[in-house]
């Protein structure tokens, strides 16, 4: 059996830009992109994601890797992968932004850890919500869904040297602004229980001035916050559902310029 040089770069782009936009993706989105898992890890990970995934794909158009045509088509598959790993994402920043408006009204932003996500400082809380959500990410098999995900973008964005159109950029850009509004959501009950605390606090503050607020306010804006947080935790998953949706919503409706 034999190839003539078309063919061969046909096979070659089969497995080389599939695993590209895979491993761009690895990169950045949740679980697979965070600190804790070695960039050798990811690596291989993605190379035997191709394996698996690339036989089913259509043969790409013979570009030579090394041209500008393949440089273009390379750059089309980070592009891609970096965006869907960005909508996922959002979605988990969304509950860590919730961890820092509630650790605010708390008291307790000065508490903070390393993420193991970022390796930057947030609250304790926001940890808190992180380690939920991934739980019940992986309880919903959510890190299979992000491998389906990638290997049916390939039909709605096939490899090529079209980039994104405008209104997929815009529905990123949506998405990504719909992360602080999603936070506000999830942290709402507690912000507003925290608020009319503070405000009674206000109140008794006329009232009294000779009380020491802050030795009496800290223990029970405390208190209050973590009463909040065991009311408020058995509504993470509906919101993580909804966003889960979104997201889905979003990359199925991301095309390309030629689309």
């Amino acid at each position: 059996m034999t190839f003539n040089y078309p063919e061969f770069l046909q096979l070659v782009g089969l497995y080389f830009y599939p695993f590209v936009r895979i491993g761009a993706m690895l990169s950045i989105i949740p679980l697979y992109g965070i600190r804790a898992v070695p960039v050798r890890g990811r690596v291989i990970l993605a190379v035997f994601l191709t394996i698996v995934i690339a036989p089913a794909l259509a043969l790409p158009p013979p570009v030579d890797p090394f041209s500008w045509r393949g440089v273009l088509f390379i750059l089309q598959q980070v592009l891609i992968g970096l965006a869907m790993g960005v909508v996922f994402l959002v979605v988990f920043q969304a509950f860590v932004v919730a961890g820092h408006l509630i650790a605010m009204g708390m008291g307790l932003a000065f508490a903070s850890m390393v993420d193991p996500g970022s390796g930057v400082q947030a609250p304790v809380v926001a940890q808190y919500f992180t380690i939920v959500v991934t739980l019940l990410f992986l309880a919903m098999n959510g890190h299979l869904l992000v491998i389906q995900v990638m290997v049916d973008s390939f039909e709605y964005l096939p490899i090529g040297i079209n980039f994104l159109n405008a209104e997929s950029l815009r529905l990123l850009v949506e998405f990504g602004s719909y992360m602080f509004s999603a936070g506000v959501l999830v942290a709402l009950p507690a912000i507003t229980a925290l608020l009319l605390i503070n405000v009674a606090f206000g109140v008794v503050t006329r009232a009294a001035p000779a009380l020491n607020i802050f030795a009496v306010g800290f223990p029970v804006t405390l208190i209050t916050g973590l009463v909040m947080l065991s009311l408020t935790t058995p509504l993470i998953l509906p919101h993580l559902q909804e966003l889960i949706h979104r997201a889905l919503e979003v990359i199925t409706q991301l095309r390309l310029t030629g689309g």
